[in-house]
């Protein structure tokens, strides 16, 4: 029995006869089978119509105050909430937010394993509740795929008001598609010129590389190694050629590798390559968060001590790096301040609130050094790789 019927049943019980024996007694007022309290419980409730229900909730109609009040109260008190579909029907939106990152295309990435995209989401995912909405994390893949492959198609299953896409690759499909359809889109990271989003928010990534390559240097190193991505989104990009335009300003050499970010054996892969290289380097940065003890594991098996013989940094959120051995200085991109940003401004697009010219935020990078990227007086010699120990 809803707390609809037991306000009835408290009121007309003499009047009202048991159910029969082994029938089940059919809902009155609205009730809902599953114990949720709907509008009609709601009118029945407070002594009022559907409609004076529904005006009293939404802030319309003209009704006294007090009647407003008394509405709210009984709906509060009932624990009603109005459905998704209804709402959806009545202001053309269903509250929910969607967060993706496409920029490996169809290759799977289970991205909220990685402390950054971690961080970010839950960052969003208090602002969009903040504001009402609700945030949905989505597959990129799952939106298309080879013919006859692959489960249901996720994005048509839920009814968006807006998507944020972190780090678009150049001439991404998805982002292409979303805007095709009047979706808003706010971008974590700044697109290509041809995908026209509402706003993006992103870090000054070629100043950031900058510092780090210059801290580097000061520590002692003279030939810093890259290790990145072979992705098109702007982080890998913007990275890699502040990284080149570096050394040519400097007068090295660039020592570099690349490998499919999404592939974590591929990172220990290309970590190896770099340090057997002829040109070893005796400082690396590493774009991406697994890099660090990728690096420091790859050192290890060449008997190059970090920092000694090797200076070492990486992008991550991940506090682990504070606690390895050495600690390995690592660069911060402030994930939950983007989170909270991109949402920001997302619900302000969904709501009209947005100016007409799309809006650019830049964040804040921190570099949080440790032992790994700190080294004496005297910089290490740098030759030729040892053989990896073996046993």
């Amino acid at each position: 029995m809803t707390a609809a019927e037991k306000h009835q049943a408290g009121r007309t019980s003499a009047s009202v006869p048991p159910p029969a024996a082994g029938r089940c007694p059919q809902p009155r007022g609205g009730a809902r089978l599953n114990g949720r309290a709907g509008i009609r419980d709601v009118a029945a409730a407070a002594g009022v119509s559907i409609t004076t229900v529904s005006d009293a909730l939404n802030g319309k109609g003209r009704l006294p105050d007090a009647t407003r009040s008394h509405v709210r109260e009984v709906a509060e008190r009932l624990g009603y909430r109005p459905s998704a579909a209804a709402r959806t029907l009545r202001t053309g939106k269903s509250g929910l937010i969607g967060l993706t990152v496409t920029t490996y295309g169809e290759e799977p990435f289970t991205f909220t394993e990685f402390a950054y995209f971690a961080e970010m989401a839950a960052a969003a995912t208090s602002a969009a509740l903040a504001r009402g909405y609700a945030l949905v994390i989505l597959p990129a893949p799952a939106r298309s795929g080879p013919a006859g492959v692959g489960g249901p198609d996720v994005w048509s299953n839920v009814a968006l008001d807006g998507t944020v896409v972190v780090d678009p690759s150049a001439q991404d499909p998805i982002v292409s598609e979303l805007l095709r359809s009047g979706l808003p889109v706010v971008s974590d990271g700044r697109p290509s010129d041809s995908l026209p989003v509402a706003a993006w928010v992103d870090n000054d990534h070629e100043a950031a590389v900058r510092g780090i390559l210059d801290h580097l240097a000061e520590s002692g190193a003279r030939r810093i190694g890259l290790l990145t991505g072979t992705s098109t989104d702007t982080y890998t990009r913007l990275s890699t050629t502040a990284y080149l335009d570096w050394c040519e300003r400097v007068g090295q050499e660039p020592v570099c590798e690349r490998y499919p970010a999404h592939d974590p054996c591929a990172g220990a892969v290309a970590a190896d390559r770099l340090l057997a290289r002829p040109d070893r380097p005796d400082a690396v940065y590493g774009l991406f968060d697994p890099n660090g003890t990728d690096l420091l594991a790859a050192a290890r098996r060449y008997g190059l001590r970090v920092p000694e013989d090797l200076l070492l940094v990486c992008c991550s959120e991940s506090p682990a790096y504070a606690t390895t051995a050495p600690p390995i200085t690592t660069l911060s991109l402030k994930p939950g301040r983007i989170g909270n940003a991109v949402i920001q401004l997302l619900i302000d697009a969904i709501e009209g609130l947005a100016p007409a010219r799309p809006i650019q935020r830049v964040m804040p990078t921190e570099l949080i050094v440790r032992t790994s990227s700190r080294r004496g007086a005297a910089p290490a010699a740098v030759g030729a790789p040892r053989a990896p120990a073996t046993g």
